[in-house]
């Protein structure tokens, strides 16, 4: 059925990994967002704020992803992934633009956290969305190598922050940013397309029990225990994860006491492990189940959460082990979830579908963040940050193993 469908001159089998390549590079764009522990210690001294309002533009930037992520997952059925990619390319660069004018945390929370983050949310459906379709016998594979631009994304731009913000300052960081986020996202999405419906790989057949077996609309998804499984599970990576990421840099300045610019490097390194676990759990999401995938992710979150618990001044191993940990498991589950979305509610809906599902992503933004900036407001240090991290992966294990089965429609 895909025998005679050219793409970039090639076979469909062999051009759509042109789609993985040109995803990849966006998302490393739309990524930049992890890169904010960096820009965390500017923004307070240059607007002179808590580490709670420092926060802020973070979790608002995450919370409007989320949101606008589900809109356009329902828009982009009517404009494709081409003209929805465009219009959240330009309202990125433009958030980026305007925060460098930001007078106040307030403000930049409007430009940074509301509008940069809101076109990320319009622009990073669409690779997701191509990867799934474009690869249905890889669906975890092409999903997780094309996010890992997302989850590497802190490796390059925090490297270029961390030059710029010493250099220039934070406003001519934030414009530069906004120019070339907003020129390669438009640029890279042009060729952008999805397949025909029900296009496979020429002499592929999908293995028994690898495809949903019934579509599932998003009403019918949420009345699913299964559902309420992957959403709660999702939630809880996402708390740890998020929080985990925001709070990179500070806790090895502060807790571990490493120099800045060492910590801004652990931060790079963090990155790669980000990137590494889109595809590896993807990978793993499509050879052992999305629920066992669930539950080894948990059990590390446990494990490295843990060990934060015990780190102290000095503790530079057990620091970076254990950060590398919760970036490698956030990465993770931003391959399980969409996997696992197609797999349990079918692909005719997909788009909607994710962009309920990815609602946790959001939500688990804000109470990371909460969670993080209480712990060094009240306590004085980011130490407690990390118990509550251990009791959600202890309860998303049960709910991972409980819950995340192949749904019935009522």
């Amino acid at each position: 059925m895909g025998s005679d469908i050219k793409l970039f001159g090639m076979s469909a089998e062999r051009g759509r990994w042109v789609f993985v390549v040109l995803g990849l590079v966006m998302c490393v764009c739309l990524g930049a967002v992890y890169a904010y522990s960096i820009f965390l210690a500017p923004v307070r001294e240059t607007m002179h704020v808590s580490a709670s309002m420092a926060n802020l533009p973070f979790m608002v930037f995450l919370a409007f992803f989320s949101v606008t992520m589900f809109f356009g997952g329902r828009v982009m059925e009517k404009l494709g992934p081409r003209n929805l990619s465009i219009i959240g390319g330009v309202i990125v660069g433009l958030g980026w633009l305007l925060s460098s004018f930001a007078p106040n945390i307030w403000v930049l929370t409007l430009t940074y956290g509301v509008i940069a983050g809101s076109g990320v949310g319009l622009v990073y459906g669409c690779p997701v969305a191509m990867g799934a379709r474009w690869f249905p016998d890889k669906k975890g594979l092409a999903v997780g190598l094309i996010l890992a631009g997302f989850g590497g994304s802190a490796l390059i731009t925090g490297k270029v922050a961390s030059v710029l913000l010493p250099s220039v300052g934070l406003s001519s960081t934030f414009m530069y940013f906004g120019f070339a986020f907003g020129a390669i996202l438009v640029l890279l999405c042009l060729p952008f397309r999805f397949p025909v419906a029900g296009w496979v790989p020429a002499g592929w057949k999908p293995p028994a029990g690898t495809l949903a077996a019934t579509d599932f609309t998003p009403a019918e998804m949420t009345k699913t225990s299964t559902f309420w499984g992957l959403f709660f599970c999702f939630l809880i990576g996402s708390i740890a994860g998020l929080m985990a990421i925001g709070i990179s840099k500070p806790v090895g300045n502060e807790i571990i006491q490493i120099a800045g610019e060492t910590a801004a490097t652990l931060v790079g390194i963090f990155a790669i492990f980000n990137a590494l676990g889109r595809p590896l759990f993807g990978w793993l999401t499509d050879k052992i189940t999305p629920r066992n995938a669930a539950m080894l992710n948990l059990v590390m979150i446990l494990v490295v959460s843990i060990l934060m618990m015990m780190a102290k001044e000095g503790n530079t191993i057990l620091y970076t082990i254990s950060f590398m940990g919760f970036w490698l498991c956030l990465g993770g589950w931003l391959a399980i979830a969409p996997t696992a979305t197609a797999t349990f509610f079918g692909m005719k809906n997909y788009a909607r579908n994710y962009g309920v599902v990815f609602f946790a992503y959001g939500t688990g933004a804000i109470v990371g963040g909460i969670i993080s900036g209480q712990a060094k407001d009240v306590f004085g240090t980011y130490t407690f940050a990390f118990y509550p991290t251990a009791v959600l992966a202890v309860v998303g294990l049960v709910m991972a193993f409980t819950l995340l089965k192949p749904p019935k429609k009522a």
